[in-house]
């Protein structure tokens, strides 16, 4: 049986994938974190989705395949704690930072992929009324 992504190994992933994250990443660990805290996943996302967004409002695009592999893997080969994040976490934040830029959540529809889509629309219909939660049976 194969292994599923933990959260411990989430931070990681997204930094082999987007090296231009590497020093806001190191800034932020030193302002937030004291030696032994755990890190809080969700929190993390928050600071993570806005690089990325600040990445897409540059036009700095070079890494966006790598980074939306990974948030695919995520949520295919992750547990469930990191599948729940990845799209609580990551994606909403995403989408949030996106409309408070006045830039429509679709922008990153070229990106994403099957199953990150699914869940990218999920969230979408959930703010649009058009669900009363995210997710589902799968989840």
């Amino acid at each position: 049986m194969k292994k599923e992504i933990a959260k411990s190994e989430v931070m990681e992933l997204f930094l082999q994938a987007c090296p231009s994250y590497r020093n806001r990443w190191n800034k932020y660990i030193e302002d937030n974190y004291e030696t032994g805290d755990e890190q809080l996943l969700y929190i993390d996302f928050a600071d993570f989705a806005s690089h990325i967004v600040d990445l897409y409002r540059q036009n700095k695009l070079e890494e966006f395949p790598a980074v939306f592999h990974v948030i695919e893997l995520l949520h295919t080969a992750g547990d469930p704690y990191v599948k729940e994040a990845v799209t609580i976490g990551l994606l909403e934040d995403m989408q949030n930072k996106l409309l408070y830029s006045g830039r429509e959540t679709s922008v990153f529809h070229q990106y994403l992929h099957q199953e990150s889509l699914k869940w990218w629309n999920h969230l979408d219909d959930f703010w649009n009324g058009k669900t009363k939660y995210v997710g589902g049976p799968e989840r």
